[in-house]
């Protein structure tokens, strides 16, 4: 008897539920398929990091992984056939993407089981309800029930759990190994389970009892940078969870950060309409910007030419690495939505365009907390000051001299007395007129519902 495995976002042999399930048969074929739908929307450094995942996982399987290219709905059943499996294992995808995908696959597979075990999350988005069984709309309430659920210890699996087939047997009738994506890009965290626990075990032993302290200062080490870990499955946060010892300053923080990403993963299994349209309606009415100037500024945005100097810094770091701290996200959003009256959908686009760690739920959400359209949303009056938010946070200015050379030389970067160098432009918008005709805007909305 064969199972096949199917590998998703769980790239990893250790703490595998779908793994343990999967090696309860004879033989098991461990298989990923290249969809060039998400090839097509992932940028550079994304797709490095996933073939960096992948031969990281293609070497601990000793070169029994077998990657295939196209359509997973014509892809997993061949492969089921060709081994003449008795199941599919799967962890379980929760958006809105990867449900629709399971459900072709699962259709196709006729007969086939399409099993799921596990899940990318320390509780799953349908585990978590109030009473009465309906979703949270706010996080702090979810979070006490989310504590109060709890999770499973951590699966003991690694590559000697389950008797792998080897790929060449499965590999006519036009299945064929492809070559793992190499786009050759330069990543600024190493890729691959090794590096997830190496990275991890690193940030606990150095790094935890600064986080609470430091976890929003952009110009200190003050994170763990796990989030695209997290993203492709490299490490599951099972994992990380049975490592923090509460008694430990900065873990109870660390925590409920885990706790956020399965709130949002929660809100948009529960209102999978939310990743593009405002999980609040009202926010349906209110005014944006989209005339020709509107993308002009919108591309002085994107380049990291603002003016707005903690602006610029996390866009251009976001440019050339595919990353930016949560803080500057938070200050880069605000200032989209509310100094450029621009719609947060244009932003959240371009950074799943740009993040190695861009996930759907965590960046929508994200974004539409900040624009006042999504569930526990910041208050529609809140508008960050990207001056004093810089001051707050870069303290010193060593985050902006990184990722902004023109300033470099500059005592002030935050440039409170306008001193600026010569070519480094003048600010794009005034900040103090645009919070005024944001408030008008929001005002707008609130006196309508």
């Amino acid at each position: 008897m064969a199972t096949l495995l199917w590998f998703r976002r769980d790239l990893r042999l250790r703490d595998h539920p779908a793994l343990a399930a999967a090696a309860e048969s004879d033989h098991t074929l461990a298989c990923f398929v290249l969809d060039p739908q998400l090839e097509r929307s992932s940028g550079e450094r994304r797709l490095q990091f996933l073939g960096d995942s992948l031969r990281q996982l293609q070497q601990d399987l000793h070169g029994r992984l077998l990657v295939v290219r196209g359509h997973p709905e014509q892809r997993i059943p061949q492969l089921a056939k060709e081994i003449e499996a008795s199941a599919v294992h799967i962890s379980e995808d929760f958006a809105p993407f990867g449900r629709r995908r399971d459900e072709r696959v699962r259709d196709a597979l006729g007969d086939v089981p399409l099993v799921p075990t596990g899940s990318p999350y320390l509780v799953s988005p349908d585990r978590i309800a109030k009473d009465d069984g309906t979703p949270y709309k706010v996080f702090t309430p979810f979070y006490g029930r989310w504590r109060d659920t709890g999770w499973r210890s951590p699966a003991a699996t690694d590559a000697d759990s389950a008797t792998w087939l080897d790929p060449s047997r499965v590999t006519g009738n036009g299945l064929r190994q492809v070559a793992i994506p190499d786009p050759g890009a330069t990543l600024d965290v190493a890729a691959g389970e090794a590096q997830a626990l190496s990275q991890w075990a690193e940030f606990l032993d150095d790094g935890m009892e600064r986080y609470g302290k430091d976890r929003n200062r952009p110009d200190l080490r003050g994170t763990s940078r796990m989030s695209a870990h997290l993203k492709f499955g490299t490490i599951h946060p099972r994992t990380m969870a049975a490592d923090l010892d509460m008694r430990r300053s900065g873990t109870q923080e660390y925590l409920r950060q885990l706790a956020f990403r399965d709130f949002y993963a929660a809100v948009l299994y529960h209102w999978p309409d939310s990743a593009w349209q405002n999980w609040n309606r009202d926010f349906d009415s209110i005014r944006t910007d989209t005339d020709k100037g509107a993308d002009q500024r919108f591309e002085s945005w994107t380049a990291g030419q603002t003016g707005f100097p903690v602006v610029d810094a996390g866009m251009r770091q976001l440019r050339e690495t595919g990353f930016m701290h949560n803080r500057v996200r938070m200050i880069v959003a605000s200032f989209l939505v509310k100094d450029l009256h621009l719609p947060w959908q244009w932003g959240a686009r371009w950074f799943l365009q740009q993040l190695v760690d861009g996930d759907m739920a965590n960046n929508q959400h994200g974004w539409q907390w900040v624009a006042g359209s999504g569930t526990d949303a910041a208050p529609y009056f809140r508008v960050f000051n990207p001056t004093k938010q810089g001051e707050k946070f870069d303290p010193a200015g060593d985050y902006i001299r990184r990722w902004v050379p023109e300033l470099a030389g500059i005592d002030n970067v935050h440039l409170i007395k306008d001193e600026r160098p010569a070519g480094y432009p003048a600010p794009i918008v005034d900040h103090a007129t645009e919070r005024q005709e944001a408030l008008r805007r929001y005002g707008d909305v609130s006196a309508t519902t």
